[in-house]
């Protein structure tokens, strides 16, 4: 599944250029992710860069964007053609 930015984001940015298929933007108060350019990192790193480095752990899974690993290797291979 992808992943989103809870409230709980202090916009700081660490987050943003951590991800490897920039789905992470600045929103009006939080940062944000784009679902559909989000894969977990699957294909890229061991682990959701953006989760890794966040200093409050905001960068969750997002139940309501839940994909399968076959689903997120497709859309890895899919973003980076």
């Amino acid at each position: 599944m992808a992943y989103k930015i809870t409230e709980e984001c202090i916009n700081c940015g660490a987050c943003e250029p951590e991800c490897p298929n920039q789905a992470i933007s600045a929103g009006d108060t939080v940062y944000v992710i784009d679902w559909t350019k989000c894969e977990e990192c699957v294909g890229s790193h061991a682990e959701s860069q953006c989760a890794a480095v966040c200093p409050v752990d905001c960068c969750v899974p997002d139940p309501d964007h839940k994909e399968s690993r076959e689903e997120l290797e497709a859309k890895h291979k899919k973003l980076k053609g």
